[in-house]
């Protein structure tokens, strides 16, 4: 989406935006969240860099939807754009569906174990 905002009555400023979602993703949206707030309003070479090296399980995931934002935005720009103006403007999850399953249990008990799902949604931004 190309955003025209202007400052005065004779400027105006073309703003390049693109997001990417992962939909289904096996965590919880806690730990996911946890990460996001890292992230979020950092470039993205900064957010690159520190989701490489996080220790978390989520950080993976993340990662890929990142790249896939930057390749949207490339996409939509037919000209190369510059990689470190580009900036993480909203990092969201959101719950999915839980997987409902059982564990048996002694004296033919059932124990119900929850496996959550999240929505992770990253929009993108050309700053200058």
């Amino acid at each position: 989406m190309i955003e025209k905002r202007a400052n005065n009555k004779f400027m105006t400023k073309n703003i390049m935006r693109a997001e990417a979602t992962g939909k289904y993703l096996r965590l919880s949206t806690h730990k996911a969240r946890r990460v996001l707030q890292q992230i979020q309003g950092k470039y993205y070479a900064e957010a690159r860099l520190m989701l490489q090296f996080m220790p978390y399980k989520a950080a993976k995931p993340i990662l890929k939807i990142l790249e896939s934002a930057v390749n949207n935005i490339s996409q939509k720009n037919s000209n190369n754009i510059n990689k470190k103006q580009l900036r993480i403007i909203q990092a969201i999850t959101n719950k999915g569906p839980t997987l409902k399953r059982f564990q048996p249990r002694a004296q033919g008990r059932a124990f119900p174990i929850h496996k959550p799902t999240c929505h992770i949604q990253i929009k993108i931004a050309i700053s200058s």
